[in-house]
C-alpha cells in the first residue's frame, strides 16, 4: 500500500522508497512506527551516535503524521485546567513549556536541515465564533504572564478585514506558531536519520515481539531485529501487537479537503496567509496553500472514517456556512486519517517495562507534541534527563474499547450542540 491520495502526497518532493526488512539485524534501539514521534526519536538517537532502526508497516508518514492540517502551535488536546488538576500547577506550567519547546524543535530542525520543501509559514490565528473579547484578552494576558509567550489580540473589525465572515468575532494571533507541509518535513527527517547511520525499513509490519529479557526482538514476515531497547511510536493505526498499548487509545477519524485552484474567488473571503482555527471543540481549521490559490480545509471528528464523498460534502458545508461567497468553489480532493486519543486526551510517554518504551496518543496537537515526545524519550534513553516523568500522571489507562468509542462520539455530538447554542446567542 502506498500513500493515500492527499494534497501532501501529490506535492511531496521525494519519492524515495525504503526496503523491507530482510534477514536478521542487530541494533541498540528499534523503533516501531515511522511517523513524526518515531522519526524524531530516531533522529535524536542517531545524532548521539546510537545505532537505531525504524520499522514502518507502510511508508514513513503513511498515517496521521503525513495527512494532517500542518499546524505547529503550543498546547495539548486537553485544557490547562485539566492538566493542572491531574499533575499539579507547577508541573502543568512545565508541561506547557514542553509544548512550546516542541514547536521550537520543529522550527529549528527545518532551519538547521534547510528543509525548504516543508514550506513553513508563520502565523496561526485562533478565532471566536461568538462575541467574547474580554475573556480572550484575559487569556492572552495570562499566557504572557505565566509563560512569557506573547499573543496578539485582534478585535472583530481587525479579524473581518482578513477573514470576511460574519461568523467570526475576536481572535488571538500567535506569530511564533506556523504551518507547513508535514509529509515533506517528515521525509526529510528520514533522509537525515539515514545520513547519520540509522536505518529505516518500510513495508515491514511487526508481526510478533519478544519483550522480556535483556534483548528485545521484533519480527516481520521477512526478518527480525534484535535490540537492547524497543520504542513503540504507533498512533491511530496501532494493531493488537501489544495489548496494553492497543487498549489505551481510541482511533478517532478527522477529515481534510482541498479546493480547486481559484485565487481570485478565494481572495474575496480570505486575505491572510495565517492558518486559521476556530474555538469550537472540534471546529474548523484551514489555511491557504500554493500562494493562496487553494484552501486546505479540515475539521469534524468521528469514531468511524467516512467515505471521501461524504466527508467532502460535510467539510464543504462548513466552509460555505462560514464563507457564503465561496459557494461556487469546488472541492478537488478529500481524505481522512486516524488519530490516537487517550481517555485523558494527553500524550502517553513512558517505559512499560525495562527497555520497552511507548510514545503515543498525539491527537489534536500532533506536530508539537510528537516532536517533544520523541525528544523526551531520546533524552531518557541517552541518560540525559527524566523530563518524560512530567507526563507520568497521563499513563496507559484503558480507553474503554467499543464503549469508549461510543462515549467519544456522543460527547462530540453534545459539544457540537453546545457550540451551536453558544453561537446563536452571540
Amino acid at each position: 500500500m502506498t500513500y493515500p491520495d492527499t494534497y501532501y502526497r501529490r506535492t511531496m518532493t521525494s519519492e524515495a522508497e525504503r526496503p523491507a526488512l530482510s534477514g536478521a539485524v542487530e541494533c541498540d534501539t528499534v523503533i516501531v512506527g515511522g511517523g513524526l514521534a518515531g522519526l524524531t526519536t530516531a533522529l535524536q538517537l542517531a545524532r548521539a551516535g546510537v545505532s537505531v532502526a525504524v520499522l514502518e508497516a507502510e511508508r514513513i508518514g503513511f498515517g496521521a503524521s503525513g495527512r494532517n492540517g500542518g499546524f505547529v502551535s503550543p498546547g495539548f488536546a486537553t485544557g490547562g485546567d485539566a492538566i493542572a488538576k491531574a499533575a499539579g500547577p507547577d508541573a502543568a506550567r512545565k508541561i506547557h513549556h514542553l509544548s512550546i519547546e516542541g514547536c521550537d524543535f520543529v522550527r529549528d530542525t527545518i532551519r538547521d536541515l534547510q528543509i525548504t520543501e516543508a514550506q513553513p509559514q508563520s502565523g496561526i490565528m485562533s478565532v471566536l465564533r461568538h462575541d467574547g473579547g474580554e475573556s480572550l484578552k484575559q487569556h492572552a494576558e495570562q499566557v504572557g504572564r505565566d509563560y512569557g509567550y506573547e499573543l496578539e489580540y485582534l478585535d472583530t473589525d481587525a479579524v473581518r478585514q482578513s477573514l470576511k465572515s460574519s461568523r467570526y468575532f475576536q481572535a488571538l494571533r500567535d506569530p511564533k506558531a506556523f504551518h507547513m507541509h508535514p509529509l515533506n518535513y517528515l521525509r526529510a527527517l528520514g533522509a537525515e536519520i539515514e545520513r547519520l547511520g540509522g536505518v529505516i525499513f518500510e513495508k515491514s509490519a511487526v508481526t510478533r515481539c519478544s519483550l522480556d529479557g535483556p534483548r528485545k526482538r521484533a519480527d516481520t514476515v521477512s526478518g527480525h531485529i534484535n535490540s537492547r531497547r524497543i520504542v513503540f511510536t504507533t498512533g491511530g493505526y496501532t494493531g493488537p501487537l501489544v495489548g496494553k498499548l492497543n487498549r489505551s487509545y481510541l482511533p478517532i477519524a478527522t477529515y481534510v479537503m482541498l479546493t480547486e485552484e481559484a485565487p481570485e474567488l478565494i481572495a474575496e473571503a480570505i486575505t491572510t496567509r495565517d492558518a486559521i482555527g476556530d474555538n469550537r471543540r472540534a471546529g474548523d481549521y484551514y489555511r491557504l496553500v500554493e500562494d493562496g490559490r487553494r484552501i486546505l480545509w479540515g475539521g469534524r471528528i468521528t469514531t468511524r472514517a467516512a467515505s471521501p464523498a461524504v466527508l467532502a460534502r460535510e467539510l464543504r458545508r462548513e466552509m460555505v456556512g462560514t464563507y457564503p461567497q465561496l459557494r461556487d468553489l469546488k472541492t478537488e480532493l478529500a481524505w481522512s486519517g486516524l488519530m490516537s486519543y487517550a481517555r485523558h486526551m494527553m500524550p502517553q510517554i513512558g517505559e512499560m517495562q525495562p527497555g520497552v518504551w511507548y510514545c503515543t496518543a498525539f491527537g489534536g496537537h500532533g506536530l508539537n507534541t510528537t516532536a517533544i515526545g520523541g525528544k523526551l524519550v531520546a533524552e531518557a534513553l541517552l541518560g540525559q534527563s527524566d523530563r518524560y516523568t512530567l507526563l507520568k500522571p497521563f499513563g496507559l489507562v484503558w480507553a474503554g474499547g467499543l464503549a469508549g468509542l461510543a462515549a467519544a462520539q456522543l460527547t462530540y455530538w453534545k459539544l457540537q450542540a453546545q457550540d451551536w447554542w453558544r453561537e446563536r446567542g452571540a
